[in-house]
């Protein structure tokens, strides 16, 4: 549905994106991470048929983004980190004006604007002017706006920035229920719970190169290594007893247990459980030690600062 290869940009001799390749099918959500100027802004305006590409070709629903970039803004829907309100439209005459835009008609127009404004809790605030609402209600115009003709590709920047944690997590949701019905998604955020949470897949980009790309385990490994398990115990053990263990490649002891890495913790863990068991050692839980996307993207960033990525 989103699909780009070697999506390059120049703006004289600056080269604000360089050789992105993605690929975002139907029903997936890809989040796009990286520094302010990194590149993010700049790949979305291409894909949205803003900006030509100066190398590279790109695809969105099916559409060439520079043959058919009329086809390319009908099937996207788009939230930009500056939402462009028209402050002294009211909620209700800003989603009439670009329903109107994506061609639908009167009866749809009305319908669909009820719908999200019900959704994201601004009816009571429909015939204000958006110019008197706050950074969080503003934010849930721009989104009903981005949805308003039931766009197949959503580009979504900072989706849930200045929202209230209520509000957040409806967005949240509402993305999530989005994907379910078979759209393909990029989001640009700093919020790294939030990408962790939504995405299928993960791309870093910076100094407008992808550096990385994949499912967030797949990044934990190439990163931080192979996992690592802690196992918690009960009654009397002793260290010996536990390096005495085959195959067992304890990283540290503490005071109720140890951790250990694992290349195949589906056959590895079982089989350890049972050597403590029959060693006669009272196993509590194994549970994998958490590693974060944020423990990955920092990682990312340290190494390309190194120049060793």
């Amino acid at each position: 549905m989103i699909e780009c290869e070697d999506l390059t940009k120049y703006f004289e001799n600056f080269k604000a994106v360089e050789g992105v390749s993605l690929n975002v099918p139907r029903g997936r959500v890809l989040a796009l991470l990286g520094q302010n100027g990194a590149g993010k802004t700049t790949t979305v305006r291409m894909l949205t048929s803003v900006l030509s590409p100066t190398r590279g070709w790109a695809r969105v629903a099916g559409h060439d983004v520079v043959r058919h970039p009329g086809k390319v803004r009908a099937s996207v829907g788009v939230l930009t980190e500056q939402h462009g309100l028209y402050t002294r439209m009211t909620a209700n005459e800003y989603l009439d004006f670009f329903g109107q835009v994506y061609s639908l008609d009167k009866t749809t127009r009305a319908r669909r604007s009820k719908e999200l404004l019900d959704y994201f809790g601004l009816a009571e605030a429909a015939k204000r002017r958006s110019g008197e609402y706050s950074k969080g209600m503003r934010q849930k115009l721009a989104l009903a706006r981005a949805l308003i003709h039931e766009p197949p590709v959503l580009l979504l920047d900072e989706p849930t920035s200045a929202m209230d944690p209520e509000s957040a997590q409806l967005v949240r949701n509402e993305i999530a229920r989005l994907k379910s019905s078979e759209r393909s998604i990029i989001i640009c955020t700093h919020n790294l719970v939030e990408a962790e949470t939504l995405a299928d897949k993960i791309a870093i980009i910076y100094r407008g190169r992808i550096l990385l790309q994949g499912t967030l385990d797949e990044l934990r490994r190439q990163l931080l290594g192979v996992p690592e398990y802690e196992v918690r115990l009960a009654g009397k053990w002793s260290q010996g007893a536990i390096r005495a263990i085959p195959n067992l490649e304890v990283t540290h002891f503490t005071e109720n247990g140890f951790t250990y890495h694992t290349e195949s913790p589906e056959k590895e863990n079982p089989a350890l459980v049972s050597g403590l068991v029959e060693r006669g050692i009272s196993v509590v839980a194994v549970h994998e030690v958490p590693r974060s996307l944020e423990q990955v993207y920092l990682r990312a960033m340290n190494l390309a600062v190194a120049g060793e990525l």
